[in-house]
């Protein structure tokens, strides 16, 4: 039950599977709304076992059909369950109606949704709405999951919480706020990015017993970054191993008054295995660089002719960190952007490309939502509300790989069909300086030989993984600084149980 697998799938996906097994004899005549049913009663019972008193609340379609075979499987099992329906049952068809007819032979009522029979609940079942709804919820829609919002009893949701899309993650209007969601079938997008996490709570699955040939020809829309899938990416070192081949990267950035953000990011470089980190900064930190962390190489340069020579021995550059928009920001950033070497793009360097026209192969592009939005002349809202399209855009338009950071955070390459999401990380990375620690991560992984879309992958993984360990003790008062450690024991975690 707690098994999730990689791929995530677009709703309509999901729908044309689950007709396809409808259709097999094995499979037809009510059977997956039945085992759906099941499985969401026998994990509401490990999950809450002192719940004795259900409220579930089904809506007009198959997903209130669900809710009805779990009514009638925890009422036999001697549950107190009451059902209210939010809408006529004579709407109800096919399979949901079987559903709710065979709740009413048991014994079972149906009463018309209202607020006040939630307070009595143990646990809440939202099974008003599936995925395929679109529109907002407004009016009674609204105000009855408002009131199940604000019951304060815990809420399991069936294959998604009511009002959440299950393609981008967006709250439509108004959605209801689950402890513990089961989806069923194929994992939606919608439950791992933008709001979907947080709407979702504990998020489990179960294919009902579908076989996997029902998804034939059908493409998923992400796929959920795991250590099974990033396993073998690094492997393990030679004893004649020197500094020159792990990669010689310089990072590039600090105006006055942002030193920290270079060192952040040259640290984490080194953590993540980069044999040699050059900074070049702005001529009145770099003593102060190389003071609060002795093995980062720091260099002032005023001039692009002083940076061309620091570019010239490096394998990856990484640009960003604390640059800064103003005239010596720009020196720094026209001549970087010319070099020849692979790049690794962050902050203010996204925003000066945002105000050009540069497009590169080998470039990884790591914006935040309100960079992304400047990368694409749109509001934060707009790539809020379609994060998927916002990544794959930003790759297509400016090449290379791009990382939509953010609540599951989205990794793509242009021209390529694939998509990936992390589904690690916590609220505790929303902190000054965790950005320019993913910059050093990825950018040491693609100094140690990985392909653009490897580094960016296990870089993000990594570094959400970190922030994971270093909220052991709770997510609050997390510092960038705190991820060091986490970061190189997640790495050699992962290559050790590859070999």
């Amino acid at each position: 039950m707690e098994y999730l697998p990689e791929a995530l799938f677009d709703a309509a996906v999901v729908r044309e599977a689950d007709r396809r097994a409808n259709a097999l004899a094995a499979l037809g005549g009510g059977t997956l709304m039945e085992r759906a049913g099941e499985v969401a009663f026998h994990l509401l019972r490990e999950r809450f076992p002192r719940a004795r008193r259900l409220v579930v609340v089904c809506g007009p379609g198959n997903n209130g059909g669900d809710g009805y075979v779990l009514a009638r499987l925890a009422r036999t099992a001697g549950l107190a369950v009451q059902v209210l329906a939010v809408a006529e049952t004579d709407r109800l068809q096919g399979d949901a109606r079987a559903a709710w007819q065979r709740w009413q032979s048991a014994g079972g009522e149906t009463r018309r949704f209202t607020a006040a029979d939630l307070n009595d609940a143990d646990v809440i079942v939202d099974a008003l709405f599936g995925t395929g709804l679109e529109r907002p919820l407004q009016g009674a829609w609204g105000e009855i999951a408002s009131a199940i919002n604000a019951s304060g009893q815990p809420v399991l949701a069936l294959d998604i919480p009511s009002g959440l899309h299950a393609d981008t993650g967006r709250v439509l209007g108004v959605a209801i706020r689950a402890s513990v969601t089961v989806s069923f079938i194929g994992l939606k997008t919608g439950l791992f990015t933008a709001q979907g996490r947080e709407q979702s709570g504990l998020i489990l699955f179960d294919d009902l017993g579908v076989p996997a040939s029902v998804f034939d020809g059908l493409m998923p829309r992400a796929r959920r970054l795991t250590a099974r899938t990033l396993r073998g990416l690094l492997t393990p070192r030679r004893r004649h191993t020197h500094k020159g081949d792990a990669g010689r990267l310089l990072v590039i950035g600090g105006q006055p008054g942002m030193p920290g953000a270079v060192r952040l990011a040259g640290e984490a470089a080194y953590r993540a295995g980069a044999g040699l980190v050059v900074v070049a900064t702005h001529p009145g930190h770099a003593a102060t660089v190389s003071s609060a962390c002795p093995e980062l190489i720091s260099y002032g340069c005023e001039s692009p002719d002083e940076l061309l020579a620091l570019i010239r021995p490096a394998d990856v550059l990484a640009l960003g960190p604390g640059l800064g928009q103003d005239d010596w920001s720009k020196r720094l950033w026209q001549t970087a952007i010319a070099a020849p070497q692979p790049l690794v793009m962050d902050a203010d360097a996204l925003n000066l490309l945002a105000a050009a026209t540069h497009r590169r192969h080998d470039w990884v592009l790591t914006p935040h939502p309100g960079e992304a939005a400047r990368l694409l002349g749109t509001s934060v809202a707009d790539i809020e509300d379609d994060r998927l399209t916002a990544v794959r855009t930003i790759a297509e338009r400016y090449g290379g790989v791009c990382v939509l950071k953010g609540n599951g955070s989205l990794v793509a390459a242009e021209q390529s069909a694939e998509l990936w999401l992390c589904d690690r990380g916590n609220p505790g990375l929303a902190v000054a300086g965790t950005g320019d620690v993913l910059t050093g991560v990825i950018a040491a992984l693609l100094a140690q030989g990985l392909k653009p879309l490897d580094a960016a992958r296990l870089g993000v993984w990594t570094h959400a993984s970190a922030g994971d360990q270093t909220a052991g003790d709770g997510e609050r008062g997390i510092r960038a600084s705190d991820l060091m450690r986490p970061v190189r024991a997640t790495l050699n975690a992962l290559m050790l149980d590859a070999h």
